[in-house]
């Protein structure tokens, strides 16, 4: 609260109320309630003008303090079990320890414990760890991005079921896939359909399962979910290890179909989940989902003669692959079983690594908040062991230029950054 600022409303409304002016019209002139209003007029009435600056809003009566000499039992306390060479240190330990001790006196509570040894310096409060930005990616009018994600679920004495989601940003309409395997083939059949159902994203978020990323052995090897996404021009955006809530609309999604579908019902197969799975997107669609007032991207849709003329053997097409990572202590991120050094300095910081087949190309870009511009960092050289083909020209976005990247900046704008 700005002390200032207030005082001077304050002093005005007093100030209106003295000239005669009702409490209604003083408050179409100063955005505060009539419980504020009647506060400050009581205490202007009471001490006058000096009673409206703001009082301390400290107890004046403490319901219980502990004398120097216990304050400093407990200090003692502690560093006796701090040198001895077995046991534990904690308030429990010290609450059995003083009873062992002082066997009269009446134990002090873990909070008092705390808060005596806190204002004894021997605790510390621990300093806030500072987050680091995360250059989450951006849906516009001219960038259509969806999330990608599975859950799974056992039948009782049956097979486990797998259901595939994808999520467009930000209208929040989704497409399902019901399985019994999550491998690449599946994966790549649930984008196909979401292709030819929500239409053809230029984004798409993902985790690193290797449904998605392949497997975690062989370096530079593109799976074929990342092939079909780079033949249909998709740009792939991999959120970093291990932090699921990077991609959480979808995250939630698979939590609402846990809850709102799987277990309110009992199915027998995972032919029953499949017939009544269209339920559940009718329910999500028609009840749950509030339909978006933001401009969206009129975006293609997949057609079926499209997709019967996809190669069985597809290779790697020209386009973008992106990888959100967390540089380590020692300066690295991973990404296809590979680890690149990126700068001791960005330790703990997000780094964007996009890799161009094109131009076999790894670049590396990092925004320190969202208020400084995205900076190009570093360039790796990224040899791809087979031929890199065009994009075909029904997959390219008319709308997408080459500067514009899926972070909603442009690279003209990019500064190179200062090593």
């Amino acid at each position: 609260m700005d002390e200032k600022h207030e005082q001077t409303l304050r002093r005005k409304a007093i100030r209106l109320r003295l000239r005669g002016l009702r409490p209604k019209d003083i408050r179409k002139r100063i955005p505060r309630s009539r419980r504020w209003l009647w506060k400050w007029q009581t205490r202007y009435q009471a001490l006058g003008w000096c009673g409206l600056k703001s009082q301390s809003r400290r107890p004046q009566h403490l319901n219980h303090r502990y004398s120097d000499v216990i304050r400093r039992r407990v200090v003692r306390l502690r560093r006796r079990l701090e040198q001895a060479q077995v046991g534990l240190i904690g308030v429990t330990a010290m609450q059995r320890e003083w009873e062992r001790v002082y066997p009269k006196q009446p134990i002090p509570s873990p909070s008092t414990l705390y808060r005596i040894l806190h204002a004894a310096g021997v605790l510390r409060a621990p300093h806030p760890a500072s987050v680091a930005y995360y250059p989450q990616p951006t849906a516009t009018a001219q960038f259509a991005l969806f999330a990608m994600d599975w859950t799974s679920r056992y039948l009782e004495g049956g097979p486990k079921v797998y259901a595939f989601h994808t999520i467009t940003i930000p209208t929040r309409t989704i497409h399902q896939t019901i399985s019994t395997d999550k491998r690449s083939t599946t994966a790549c059949g649930h984008l196909l359909d979401t292709c030819q159902q929500l239409g053809l994203p230029d984004g798409l978020q993902v985790d690193n399962d290797a449904a998605f990323n392949g497997n975690r052995k062989m370096p530079r090897v593109c799976s074929p979910f990342v092939r079909l996404a780079l033949y249909l021009g998709i740009e792939l955006i991999f959120i970093p290890f291990g932090e699921a809530k990077r991609n959480g609309i979808v995250e939630r999604l698979n939590g609402l179909w846990s809850q709102g579908f799987w277990k309110r019902r009992r199915f027998q197969s995972v032919a029953h989940v499949q017939r009544a799975s269209p339920a559940f997107v009718r329910w999500y669609t028609d009840d749950y989902l509030r339909p978006s007032t933001t401009a969206t991207t009129k975006i293609r849709h997949l057609t079926d003669r499209q997709r019967h003329a996809l190669p069985k053997a597809l290779p790697i097409t020209a386009g973008r692959v992106h990888f959100l990572r967390l540089v380590d202590e020692q300066g690295n991120i991973a990404l296809l079983n590979e680890t690149w050094h990126i700068a001791k300095r960005l330790a703990g910081q997000y780094v964007w690594a996009t890799i161009v087949t094109h131009e076999q190309r790894l670049k590396i870009y990092h925004q320190r908040s969202a208020q400084q511009p995205l900076r190009w960092f570093k360039t790796f050289r990224y040899e791809i062991a087979e031929p890199v083909r065009p994009l075909r020209p029904e997959f390219r976005r008319s709308h997408r230029r080459r500067k514009v990247c899926t972070m909603s900046w442009d690279s003209t704008k990019l500064t190179r950054s200062k090593k």
